[in-house]
């Protein structure tokens, strides 16, 4: 199944393009929701705040795969927009081998510097062996996330959302129940909760894997498509490794700013853990509708309907505000009781932090609904160093405030919090005035180059 996004009515198509991706995301968010609520219930403050780093690390590690899948996305979407099934596929035999090699190598990175690993994140002695044994345990499952991330990614290239929320769904529901099992019945504490997500993200990759090899003709490749195309090899190279730099550069901010939240010991560990949750609840719909936002772009733009291209731009931007406005609203009002599915009510120093933490973000997510529609513009025109350049700006600030206002004592941790919709606010103006600048020769047609 495909959808040619480059006809009909532009904002109806984004919203049902859209959609299956946002429902998706969130979907994907269990894996960590479940581990997050049902060990802060079951195995306390400690294990909530060793899973927490945890999670920041993982996202950090899978942020590489996910960047040159989606590098890579943008390459099919281009070819698809063209029309031209035989660079498509044999662009799907080259990237698969490419980010299947960095798959393995990733992998063995992971599991041979694990302790320099837990050093350089500030972890405290305490909880270093639960955060130790539940990253051992998830690190396996590395190869599930590209197997699962490289077929969805091509999926919504060609127009379908679908398939991949239904695989991912079934994955999600099947980690809860798993996490239940391994951790409340059978006590198996943060290994548990590991080893359910393992084995959910087995089964969506490869679930996938096989709906597209088996449903998908289109884009399944044959023998004549199995050779070397140095300028295929570069077009994706292109597009992905700088993708991926920009996803690495983003996580690894993120990271280090983990590592600054550590230092401020576990109270404050487990509320960022619990609230940065929610606020990748808060926000994620509107990261996936600038990757569907991408995924039109890059269609339209192999197509050469530059016209079409701008009216996308002004629809897109229009409903990422009203979005924004109506989840900033939401989370700002309902920080607390928000706070409290993830910790016991009687922590209150724990709510208290994380609460401060969602309404200082909350009130400024447009700030981050824009930068992803600019972050998907750039990656679908084959401009991903601008991304690059915007991520960071972004997460550049947000490092430098974090560590310099965090060490005001009147600020503190709030510090931490107040540096990241500046970040947002600098990487934005910045996008905006080069799309300014520069819109004529960005949406040149690709069809003429």
């Amino acid at each position: 199944m495909t959808n040619d996004l480059t006809r009909g009515n532009i904002t109806l198509n984004l919203w049902k393009f859209a959609l299956p991706l946002m429902i998706g995301n969130l979907l994907q968010q269990l894996y960590n929701v479940a581990d997050t609520l049902i060990i802060g219930r079951c195995l306390g403050t400690d294990a909530l705040a060793a899973v927490g780093s945890a999670y920041t690390l993982m996202v950090f590690i899978t942020s590489i795969l996910l960047g040159l899948c989606m590098g890579s996305s943008a390459f099919f979407s281009i070819q698809f927009g063209r029309q031209d099934f035989q660079k498509l596929r044999q662009g799907i035999v080259l990237s698969f081998l490419l980010i299947g090699v960095v798959t393995l190598l990733l992998t063995l990175f992971s599991f041979l510097w694990i302790d320099p690993i837990l050093w350089f994140m500030q972890i405290p002695e305490t909880i270093q062996p639960l955060a130790r044994d539940y990253l051992f345990c998830i690190f396996w499952g590395i190869a599930a996330t590209f197997l699962y991330n490289f077929c969805a990614n091509l999926l919504r290239a060609v127009g379908n959302s679908v398939t991949p929320l239904l695989f991912l769904a079934a994955s999600a529901l099947l980690n809860v129940g798993l996490d239940l099992l391994f951790v409340a019945v059978f006590h198996w504490g943060v290994v548990g909760a590991a080893v359910a997500t393992v084995i959910s993200q087995y089964i969506s990759g490869f679930g996938i894997l096989v709906y597209a090899w088996l449903y998908c003709p289109d884009l399944r490749p044959k023998r004549r498509h199995l050779k070397w195309d140095g300028s295929i090899l570069r077009s994706i190279s292109s597009l992905s490794v700088l993708t991926c730099v920009q996803q690495s550069v983003m996580n690894f901010g993120i990271l280090m700013v983990q590592g600054r939240v550590n230092s401020f010991g576990t109270v404050i560990m487990a509320a960022f853990a619990a609230a940065v949750k929610i606020d990748s609840f808060a926000y994620m719909p509107v990261q996936d509708f600038g990757n569907a936002f991408s995924t039109f772009i890059a269609q339209n733009y192999g197509a050469g309907r530059d016209e079409r291209i701008r009216k996308g731009i002004r629809s897109a931007a229009l409903t990422a505000f009203i979005f924004c406005l109506v989840i900033s609203a939401a989370v700002c009002i309902f920080a607390q009781p928000l706070m409290t599915l993830f910790v016991s009510a009687s922590e209150t120093e724990i709510i208290a932090a994380g609460v401060l933490y969602l309404r200082i973000e909350g009130a400024f997510y447009f700030g981050i609904g824009l930068l992803f529609l600019l972050y998907g513009l750039y990656r679908a025109v084959g401009r991903p160093g601008m991304s690059v350049v915007l991520t960071v700006i972004s997460l550049g600030t947000r490092v430098v405030l974090a560590y310099t206002l965090s060490s005001i004592p009147a600020l503190g941790v709030t510090g931490i919090w107040l540096s990241v919709p500046i970040g947002w606010f600098l990487a934005d103006v910045t996008g905006v005035l080069y799309y300014l600048i520069c819109r004529k020769k960005l949406l040149k047609p690709y069809a003429q180059d």
